[in-house]
């Protein structure tokens, strides 16, 4: 059974850095998609990151990119968005999902293909 439980969420300042942590139990081998996605309020849930798992391969949306850097610790079974330079509009609820992917050179970003969600950790970045 997949566990996925996100952490490191707060309240900050514009133009501050958080980092979120995703700890996952229960991925067997490396054939798997790993992302984090956020929902603002009244808006819909968009992926921010994403990283396939055998590779390593990212993608991000062009929004984040030069600001936020998803990582993995296999030894910790641990993903990672450390997120820089924050805005307001990065205020959302995030979460971290997996699911199986055996695609080693594509990363799966598409929130629907993804299986196993954590319940969220929310961040709000005030001006």
């Amino acid at each position: 059974q997949v566990q996925v439980v996100e952490s490191g969420g707060g309240a900050v300042q514009t133009g501050e850095s958080l980092t979120l942590s995703c700890t996952t139990s229960g991925l067997l081998g490396d054939d798997y998609a790993l992302g984090w996605f956020r929902r603002a309020p009244g808006k819909e849930r968009e992926a921010i990151s994403c990283m396939t798992l055998s590779s390593g391969r990212t993608y991000y949306i062009d929004s984040v990119k030069g600001r936020f850097t998803i990582s993995r610790d296999n030894a910790k079974n641990t993903l990672y968005l450390q997120m820089t330079a924050l805005e307001p509009q990065d205020t959302a609820m995030y979460y971290c999902a997996a699911s199986e992917w055996s695609y080693s050179m594509l990363v799966q970003c598409n929130p629907q293909e993804y299986k196993y969600w954590g319940s969220g950790t929310q961040v709000t970045v005030s001006s």
